[in-house]
């Protein structure tokens, strides 16, 4: 028994080595010159043991990008939208999380990526947009959809979510993007969030 557990903690240690590995290698060098000789050497694996935990650089461009995305979901703190305070507070926490989450290093360096790659790989802007940017999506059409079953809005939750995203990213991104811009501090996150709400419920909350 003890002997599989050290043999499943290595496989999961070796696995993110290499997602390590695949990410650092894929911002630096492009994905389209990248190699997974280059990704294998660099986390310390065979290419063998690299195609068996992950598999190949398609594969390894979307496990890095899903497993960023796992952490745009909604926060576990937000309350359930049942009035027009508890919407307001939640409209907020989640601007507040996704905010903190979209500006991440990693995260804007995976878009800056995209980009970078669009010509020459557009698959790489494919799996950003289906998974990472579908992943922050799907949390706002969740809460929209909760507020609609409150009563406490109407309209299609897709679009809906579009709006309040619109409204908190602003030029945030893009500055980011070019980097004329540093990362906002918590603070700013907060107070984005707070005025995004606020320009979302007064065109949009029917109570």
């Amino acid at each position: 028994m003890s002997t599989d557990t050290r043999d499943g903690d290595d496989a999961s240690g070796k696995r993110a080595r290499i997602l390590d590995a695949a990410f650092a290698t894929f911002t630096e060098r492009g994905y389209a010159a990248s190699s997974t000789l280059e990704i294998a050497t660099r986390a310390r694996v065979s290419k063998r043991e690299l195609y068996a935990l992950v598999g190949n650089k398609q594969a390894l461009l979307v496990a890095c990008i899903g497993r960023r995305a796992t952490r745009l979901d909604l926060p576990a703190d937000m309350p359930e939208p049942r009035d027009r305070e508890t919407l307001e507070r939640a409209l907020v926490i989640v601007g507040t999380h996704i905010l903190r989450e979209i500006t991440e290093p990693n995260v804007v360096a995976a878009f800056r990526l995209a980009i970078a790659e669009a010509l020459h790989a557009p698959e790489v802007a494919q799996t950003v947009d289906s998974i990472g940017r579908e992943a922050i999506r799907a949390a706002f059409r969740r809460l929209m959809a909760r507020a609609q079953s409150s009563g406490l809005l109407h309209g299609s939750a897709a679009e809906l979510a579009e709006q309040f995203g619109s409204l908190l990213w602003g030029n945030t991104m893009i500055n980011l993007l070019l980097g004329v811009t540093p990362r906002p501090g918590p603070r700013e996150f907060a107070r984005r969030a707070r005025d995004a709400t606020a320009a979302f419920l007064k065109l949009n909350a029917t109570q």
